[in-house]
């Protein structure tokens, strides 16, 4: 099984691109970019003086992993091969090594893409301190098990209605690009806009980061409680939903008249 979950993952790296080395290279350069956009953004809005007391790059980094980390493992499991897929037709392969090896493969790349533009910028440019750097780790794991656990629930009710929750998928993605607080210091937030973020597990798993990366950080209003019982909450109804909707999904539901 695991075996077969390793080349599944290897398989769903590769497919992205037909070069593999130019797959890697091209989601490392969607992270950098992204970096930039919302560094100057920043800058030209006044946020990096009310940005954390360090390395105003590295803030900007902090939110920009753990966002692209979430939703990009939140695509890759809602889009995982379902159980009318070809390839469900090899006897070995089921939907929990698909659900597996598509977030593996997202893992993978984004923790190539972090290591990568850390190392980069550490050298190149300036030297960087990660206050406690195993907790930081785990935070991005938390931010990719979230993603897993919304992502199965997604691919969970999507034969059901592909069209409506594939855009479903579109408007959580978008939408996380403020709704994550990535750009904002929870600490610093009026307690009436604090409450239009306070739902979303991301808020709290970005914020908590932060804590973790920086000295002079400590959050007051969010927890690492709500994101993890999230996590494990949606992980469970998705496991829930994907049994059920296996045992009567049919081939013919999505046939052209």
């Amino acid at each position: 099984m695991l075996e077969l979950i390793f080349h599944a993952a290897v398989r769903n790296v590769r497919k992205r691109h037909g070069n593999a080395v130019m797959g890697l290279l091209l989601n490392i350069v969607q992270t950098v970019l992204l970096i930039v956009v919302f560094y100057t953004m920043m800058t030209i809005m006044g946020g990096a003086r009310s940005a954390i007391r360090g390395d105003f790059v590295l803030y900007v980094m902090s939110g920009v992993f753990m966002f692209m980390t979430h939703t990009k493992t939140v695509g890759a499991v809602s889009g995982a091969e379902g159980p009318t897929s070809a390839m469900m037709k090899h006897a070995p392969m089921n939907t929990i090594v698909a659900i597996a090896s598509a977030a593996l493969s997202a893992l993978y790349l984004q923790m190539l893409s972090l290591s990568v533009v850390l190392y980069v910028y550490h050298v190149a440019f300036t030297p960087i301190t990660i206050h406690e750097p195993i907790g930081a780790l785990g935070i991005v794991i938390l931010s990719w098990a979230s993603g897993v656990g919304i992502g199965m629930l997604i691919m969970a009710v999507k034969p059901w209605a592909p069209d409506f929750f594939g855009l479903v998928v579109q408007i959580y993605m978008r939408a996380n690009m403020i709704a994550s607080g990535k750009m904002f210091v929870a600490n610093m937030m009026p307690g009436h806009i604090l409450a239009w973020f306070f739902w979303n597990p991301l808020f709290h798993i970005i914020d908590q980061g932060r804590g973790y990366i920086f000295l002079n950080y400590h959050p007051h209003y969010t927890n690492l409680t709500y994101p993890i019982v999230i996590t494990g909450a949606f992980i469970v109804l998705g496991l829930m939903g994907e049994h059920f909707t296996r045992k009567h999904i049919s081939a013919s539901w999505t046939a052209k008249q």
